[in-house]
């Protein structure tokens, strides 16, 4: 899991997506590792899901793919069952999270409150999901709880852009962000693979020059 956590890491920011074709599968993928970003968090809250990361996963088995939106037990063990990489919770369930650990998949859920995160500590996570990132009070809140809690990572979603992207990587706290604006309905509807590319290359460019600066 530590090795997930890493590679997640590294890319700095995943897409969040929701693949209403599981035929697009491959040719998203395809756009995404062109974009230099070879991560996915495929959500449930699309038909398909498993099915999707399963494709993915059979034509780039280094591809980092995760589920996402994973709120009950059976949407969990149907993406365990896929292959997938990390599940991605929009909020702390404590029978999902030992599932994931249980399986040797790494967990990330959704903690915005100190009590979520002293739950998530106390199963030894190291990094979880910050979401609505925006609502919650975005990056401000996560400066804020990285008091208390000095070493965890976070990994805000919702509200993240090409705008603040920037702002939030550079935050020493952040372990990565998680994106739907590379690879939104209108691109997918109209399988503009081109453009999930061009965005995919902008956002990591901006990771790559933030962590160098």
């Amino acid at each position: 899991m530590d090795n997930v956590i890493k590679k997640v890491s590294e890319i700095g920011i995943v897409p969040v997506i929701k693949l209403k074709d599981i035929n697009d599968a491959i040719p998203l993928a395809e756009a995404l590792i062109a974009g230099n970003m070879p991560a996915a968090e495929v959500t449930f809250r699309a038909e398909g899901a498993d099915k999707v990361i399963a494709k993915m996963l059979e034509a780039y088995p280094d591809m980092l793919v995760g589920a996402g939106t994973v709120i009950n037990m059976e949407q969990a063990e149907r993406a365990v069952k896929a292959g997938a990489k990390f599940v991605v919770s929009p909020g702390f369930d404590a029978e999902i999270v030992k599932y994931c650990l249980d399986q040797n998949v790494l967990p990330l859920p959704g903690c915005v409150t100190p009590s979520e995160i002293m739950q998530a500590l106390k199963l030894g996570l190291k990094v979880v999901k910050f979401f609505p990132a925006a609502q919650y009070g975005g990056l401000a809140t996560i400066k804020a709880l990285s008091g208390p809690f000095n070493g965890l990572k976070f990994m805000p979603t919702g509200g993240v852009s090409l705008d603040n992207l920037g702002e939030f990587i550079a935050n020493k706290n952040i372990a990565a962000c998680g994106g739907s604006f590379m690879v939104a309905d209108k691109y997918l509807d109209a399988k503009n693979w081109a453009e999930v590319t061009r965005l995919c290359k902008e956002a990591t460019d901006i990771v790559k020059k933030v962590r160098e600066a």
